[in-house]
């Protein structure tokens, strides 16, 4: 029988306080979650407001042209990972996306947010394992029954500033990018 691979860092405690990124898979890569878009750059739900003091000569590349447009699942999958930080006093959700088969976040383990010092701390497994769970059910409950998670997950342990920026560009950029991404199964 051939051994699985590894999937997280050896001796590594993923309940310890870090930022961690993260890939979440569907299940045969298919792409149930929604679309990507063009921005049509007016009336978007996203805010380019923040691009108003850009002078005449900046560059514009660094402003997103396609969006993710999520339909009933992949509604449900955003709001199961904005649960993640209600649910657990100790989880910030730093930046996320859901694409059309997979999904990428920053999580934050924060001991320090916790008032109650007794309250266990699940470790990102855990927390992903929680994630998948509940988004499945409701995504079941949808009447999408056929609906699965690949199993198991990616991950990085975040370990500078500069990685942090660098993983947060990719996120919120990854919408532009699908048309050349390895999930993309045309």
């Amino acid at each position: 029988m051939k051994d699985r691979k590894r999937n997280r860092m050896k001796g590594y405690d993923y309940s310890r306080d870090n930022l961690y990124f993260v890939t979440i898979c569907v299940d045969g890569m298919v792409c149930c979650l929604g679309d990507v878009v063009d921005i049509d750059g007016v009336g978007t739900s996203r805010d380019l407001s923040v691009h108003r003091d850009l002078s005449a000569n900046s560059d514009f590349k660094n402003i997103p042209q396609k969006r993710m447009q999520l339909n009933k699942y992949g509604k449900i999958v955003e709001t199961q990972l904005n649960w993640l930080q209600e649910r657990y006093d100790y989880v910030v959700v730093h930046a996320k996306i859901v694409m059309p088969n997979h999904v990428h976040a920053v999580l934050e383990i924060d001991r320090s947010l916790v008032s109650d010092k007794a309250v266990k701390i699940k470790s990102l497994s855990g927390l992903v394992g929680a994630f998948k769970t509940t988004s499945s059910k409701l995504i079941h409950r949808a009447d999408f029954m056929e609906y699965k998670w690949k199993r198991s997950f990616h991950d990085h342990i975040i370990k500078n500033d500069k990685s942090y920026q660098n993983i947060v560009n990719y996120i919120h950029h990854n919408p532009e990018k699908w048309e050349d991404d390895t999930f993309n199964k045309k």
